[in-house]
């Protein structure tokens, strides 16, 4: 077995039977650091990209790539907590041991998940609706705010590149980041309106089940939730990172 075929197969074997070590909450919910999770993990992302024939690249991450990949995270990971399974693939998906195909679900989970436990009152599967979707809204400013930075400074990372003679050799990794940046942004997008899509097909089938007034709001907190997203995936500049017909090594189907 090849070197790389190796690591992946260690990865996916690591990261299963390490996910119950790893399922601790650290800060806005995201797992709390580990030595799998800043160490281990990310150079099996790393293998495990590159032998899918994804751009990859081993220069360390600045400070704004690594909030940016932490912002991510809160949309890559399902929006709800239906299955803990989802959640481990989605995770592993944001380290890049599995493809980001492996965090795609339907749009009924979030419905399903929604509804799959008891509870006094419709208005509370209405509140959670608007308070899911409210709480993705807040989190798209400082996420393109950060994705801006980001995004600014592989312009300056590939003039540099390309004007001096002394990063000879460094061109090919310096690419890659750059591309892996703006895939991340594209993913992001891609789930965004994932999480759209399925909170209003919940909304759709709440009212048809359990009419209630309490469908204005979360109708409101919807359509907060896509003009917030606009700038972000729709009016931000990129640096064009994929041609037209390139395959897009980070989105996937949603």
């Amino acid at each position: 077995m090849s070197t790389p075929a190796i690591g992946i197969a260690l990865a996916l074997a690591s990261g299963l039977a390490l996910a119950a070590c790893t399922a601790t909450d650290g800060d806005l919910g995201r797992p709390r650091p580990t030595v799998w999770s800043q160490i281990i993990a990310p150079q099996n992302g790393f293998w495990a990209a590159t032998a899918r024939g994804e751009q990859a690249s081993h220069f360390r991450l600045t400070d704004d790539e690594e909030q940016m990949r932490d912002r991510a995270w809160r949309f890559v990971m399902p929006g709800h907590e239906l299955s803990v399974f989802q959640g481990e693939l989605a995770n592993l998906a944001h380290l890049r041991i599995l493809p980001a195909s492996a965090a795609a679900g339907m749009v009924s989970d979030y419905f399903a998940g929604l509804t799959s436990t008891s509870f006094a009152s419709q208005a509370s599967r209405y509140n959670r609706l608007a308070e899911d979707a409210n709480a993705d809204r807040l989190l798209i400013g400082p996420f393109r705010a950060n994705a801006t930075r980001v995004v600014t400074m592989d312009r300056v990372r590939m003039r540099a590149a390309e004007a001096s003679p002394d990063a000879a050799g460094k061109q090919e990794p310096a690419m890659a980041r750059v591309i892996e940046n703006e895939g991340l942004v594209l993913w992001v997008c891609e789930r965004i309106d994932f999480r759209i899509r399925s909170y209003r097909y919940a909304l759709t089938n709440l009212v048809v089940e359990m009419p209630s007034r309490e469908a204005i709001k979360a109708e409101r907190a919807i359509m907060a939730l896509e003009a917030e997203a606009g700038p972000l995936c729709r009016q931000m500049p990129l640096n064009g990172a994929f041609r037209e017909g390139d395959k897009r090594p980070a989105v996937y189907k949603g």
